[in-house]
């Protein structure tokens, strides 16, 4: 048997301006943006550069109870892991666009980390795993 995950579903306020932020600050690519006329929704799918893994869905939120969990979907801690090949250039990158670092770099046995939060404030890892993790 082989299985995968797929999509993560991201909670968000807007979708042009998730887009905007997901594509123009942290860099993503636009993979799906396709209306559902059946559930009146869009299909908004980005992913990191280069990547061909797990992918984000951006599902707008459609109730006040899911309106709640905009930027809080793991509570305060991070959520989401962004590995990269070369953590000093994410970082630096990242930094130079704007993007809010709330821990600042640091080595670990298993790599070096960052702590990041998106436009929403759901906290994210920046890492480079060392070999072997």
């Amino acid at each position: 048997m082989k299985q995968s995950i797929v999509h993560i579903a991201l909670v968000v306020r807007d979708y042009d301006e998730a887009i905007a932020w997901y594509t123009k600050t942290l860099n993503f690519t636009l993979v799906k943006d396709e209306y559902q006329p059946e559930q009146d929704k869009r299909w908004v799918v980005v992913a990191p550069p280069g990547s061909t893994g797990t992918n984000l869905l951006l599902a707008k939120a459609s109730t006040t109870e899911q309106e709640q969990f905009i930027g809080n979907q793991a509570g305060g801690r991070v959520f989401l892991f962004l590995n990269s090949d070369d953590f000093w250039r994410d970082y630096n990158a990242m930094t130079a666009r704007g993007i809010k670092f709330v821990r600042e770099p640091k080595e670990q046995e298993y790599g070096t980390v960052a702590v990041f939060e998106d436009l929403y404030g759901n906290r994210w890892d920046l890492l480079q795993l060392n070999k072997g993790h």
